[in-house]
């Protein structure tokens, strides 16, 4: 680790540490504005059917209740890509779908309200298997979407958006190849990413065209951005509270967005909407499905010749932006896998499970999970070492690839061989590596196997981010960012960037709230984004501030802007510290120094994270575990070290590494219901369950902003899926090929 640095790389406090301890930081269930309700929802019991009548009457009547709305009276907002999530609709199309809501003076009451609503359902066929659902006879979720297929591209990310790759000559490709790995593998746990705290919102209305909306969320801009159409463009202010982990999923809230608006408009009064554990379980977001049929050709050499087939995306009864999942999930493949010859179609399929939406590792852990088990039958098939093939194959400067908008970049980054093989040394890899189907050790009915896998993602550098950065006469300075803290201590690692080329203690440094009213726009906590196109803003920013008041110190001090420098609120002639004025005789009482940026989007340096897994397997119960986990990667530049394994260390839950074990959302498929949709059944890993872990961490100067620094955080979960997969398989001595590798999976294996 650098240590040439006040700040930067330097183990602190997070500036929020004391108040998230001591219970003064303000959660959304915290919150109580004057003259509030509280909504709840009716949810359907049925996976599909059509709603053929409601009576709210006796709800109407409940003491206390506000408003009541079904399909019949709420707005005709929409949301989703094209737009086809309704707030409620004549049609349930999962079990807990939304019929009808109520907002009330209690909690209690909101929920008697709903006890008296009387439905009428006409049952319909669901379908919950994408194959299934996109037979001919299958039933429909929507007429919109005939086949049950979703159309490709994302409007965003513009006319050539990947819907998959196509280059190259792929049968050519396979003449070519010495080894062809192929089949149907899926990785279809539909995890459930579960932030300890429920999604929950605020919405009121302060006039008929001003919507205020409080969220926990990591990204506040999206419920004014994202929301701002679906709603019918009103004047949306979005502020976010304390948001203790999100994993992707609280991104922004669509339906409780939807619910809370629609009835503060009706209620004409605020309207808190926080889903229960049970709601956030089986109404909220869960990890697509992934499903892929293909294969992959290679030769000895480690050279990929071809890579062909489809990969059936499971969005669930709807989802918000399936096809920028699909559309990243293809550019992130293109890292991995260097390939001239490609024809991979993604197809986005609805079925009547419970909707998927944002989740950690967006698209590409889907597809990846559910490829590589084809790559590595034919690395198998070939005897290459995976090590050696991922050093071979992963992206390097200079190489080009097709990114989520279609359009070509090339890598401007660095070489990450480096760090893949200091990751191999320091886990022993080539030491306990035996082959492919190759116990590294059997004792008795135990067996250890080892298993690695690598992901990126050139997201680090996407969308815009704009901060202002203001230097006050006290010796301070505010980032205004509108940045949400969502658990990874974002919001104190941007206090880090902004002071260092003025000296400023960390305590001087402070960060506007998140709200979108009194902030220049933020796209959001996205792809791991925040440290290099956020902390771009800022940085650029700070400095442009710091130029401000040199120039103003510059006449006072009788020299050029050139020869200051400033540190502890003071300006100074480099070499005479004696000579020198504080901020306060520089700016006045009246004045501040200010400075504002904006970052573009920038796709040309991704960012890398090996995983190296070591499993023990009981071959006479089937139970596998995990006995060391340990990531390699390069980040340019550590800024927050402690943040920074934090958020390696979060590879196993949250939807990530341990969908490999036991991390499944059990589906009943007769009826749709959940069956483990709670924290006993839901099976979690607990912190005395954890493995030994270890990190490998570069810095290797990136060529992103002053510090040089990427972030790694949303990828950590993304390789651990198929290298569990891998480390399985070996122990095993039998080529596993899906998810989760529950005992009962791998005693019918052996």
């Amino acid at each position: 680790m650098r240590t040439d640095s006040r700040f930067i790389g330097r183990p602190s406090h997070r500036q929020d540490a004391r108040a998230i301890v001591t219970g003064r930081a303000e959660f959304i269930d915290d919150l109580k504005l004057r003259g509030m309700l509280y909504a709840r929802v009716l949810r359907s019991p049925f996976a599909h059917a059509r709603v053929v009548a409601v009576d709210t009457e006796k709800a109407e009547a409940v003491p206390g209740v506000k408003a009541v709305l079904t399909h019949k009276n709420v707005p005709d907002w929409k949301a989703g890509t094209p737009f086809h999530i309704r707030v409620l609709d004549s049609k349930v199309r999962f079990v807990g779908d939304g019929v009808a809501l109520a907002a009330a003076e209690s909690e209690r009451a909101a929920e008697e309200a709903l006890e008296a609503v009387h439905v009428e359902y006409e049952p319909l066929e669901a379908v919950f298997d994408v194959d299934e659902a996109l037979a001919g006879d299958a039933p429909q979720l929507y007429e919109a979407f005939p086949g049950n297929v979703v159309p490709g591209g994302f409007p965003l990310y513009g006319p050539d958006c990947l819907t998959g790759i196509r280059l190259g000559d792929v049968e050519q490709g396979f003449r070519e190849a010495d080894a062809v790995g192929e089949g149907t593998y899926k990785y279809e746990t539909v995890a459930n990413p579960l932030p300890l705290e429920p999604p929950g919102v605020i919405a009121h209305w302060e006039g008929p065209d001003r919507l205020t909306i409080w969220a926990a969320t990591q990204s506040a801009s999206w419920h004014r951005f994202v929301m701002l159409p679906s709603l019918g463009f009103p004047d949306i202010r979005a502020i976010a509270t304390q948001c203790g982990g999100s994993f992707g999923s609280k991104n922004y809230s669509l339906m409780p967005c939807f619910y809370a608006a629609a009835l503060a408009r009706a209620a004409g009064r605020p309207v808190k909407m926080c889903f229960s554990k049970e709601e956030q379980f089986g109404a909220y977001t869960l990890r697509p499905g992934s499903r892929f049929k293909g294969r992959i050709g290679i030769r000895k050499d480690g050279t990929v010749t071809a890579v062909s087939g489809s990969w059936l995306f499971d969005t669930g009864a709807c989802s918000d932006i399936p096809q920028a999942q699909v559309a990243v999930g293809c550019g992130e493949l293109q890292l991995m896998l260097r390939c001239a010859n490609w024809d991979l179609t993604g197809t986005i399929v609805l079925t009547n499970r419970p909707p998927s939406g944002v989740v950690r590792g967006f698209g590409g852990q889907e597809l990846e999970s559910a490829l590589l088990p084809a790559l590595f039958e034919a690395l198998e098939k070939a005897a290459i070492d995976p090590v050696d093939f991922f050093r071979k194959n992963y992206v390097k400067p200079g190489d080009a690839y097709l990114w989520r908008n279609g359009k070509p970049y090339v890598d401007r980054g660095v070489d990450y061989s480096e760090a893949l093989e200091r990751g191999a040394e320091t886990f022993g890899w080539h030491r306990k590596w035996k082959g492919w189907l190759v116990p590294t050790r059997v004792d008795g009915q135990t067996r250890i196997g080892v298993g690695v896998s690598v992901h990126g993602n050139a997201d680090v550098g996407e969308d815009v981010s704009e901060a202002h950065v203001r230097l006050t006469p006290d010796g301070r300075a505010v980032v205004h960012a509108c940045v949400s803290e969502s658990g990874s201590g974002q919001r104190s690692s941007l206090c880090r960037m902004a002071p260092e080329g003025r000296q400023l203690p960390l305590d001087r440094v402070g960060v506007s709230p998140p709200d979108t009213l009194v902030n220049p726009f933020e796209f959001g906590l996205v792809g791991s984004r925040g440290t290099w196109a956020v902390g771009g803003a800022v940085i650029s920013a700070a400095e442009k501030a710091r130029a401000a008041l040199l120039a103003r110190a510059a006449p006072l001090l009788g020299a050029g802007e050139e020869e200051l420098d400033t540190t502890d609120g003071r300006v100074y002639v480099r070499g005479r510290s004696d000579r020198g004025l504080s901020w306060s005789r520089v700016m006045g009482i009246v004045r501040t120094c200010s400075g504002s940026a904006r970052y573009e989007e920038d796709f040309t340096v991704p960012n890398f994270l090996a995983l190296f897994v070591e499993v023990e397997v009981d071959t006479g119960t089937g139970k596998a575990a995990v006995r060391e986990v340990l990531a390699a990667t390069d980040v340019g530049r550590i800024i927050d070290p402690q943040a920074l394994e934090g958020q390696l260390r979060g590879c196993f839950g949250a939807a990530g590494l341990d969908t490999a074990l036991f991390e499944e959302t059990v589906l009943d498929r007769t009826t749709g219901r959940i069956l483990n949709g709670n924290m006993i059944d839901y099976k979690w890993r607990t912190f005395r369950d954890l493995p030994g872990f270890r990190n490998v961490i570069l810095e290797t100067p990136m060529p992103t902003h002053r510090f040089g620094a990427v972030g790694v955080g949303e990828i950590s979960t993304s390789p651990g899926p198929s290298a569990v997969l891998m480390a399985v398989s070996n122990a095993l001595g039998v080529r596993m090929t899906g998810y989760p590798l529950t005992p009962q999976r791998i005693l019918e294996a052996l």
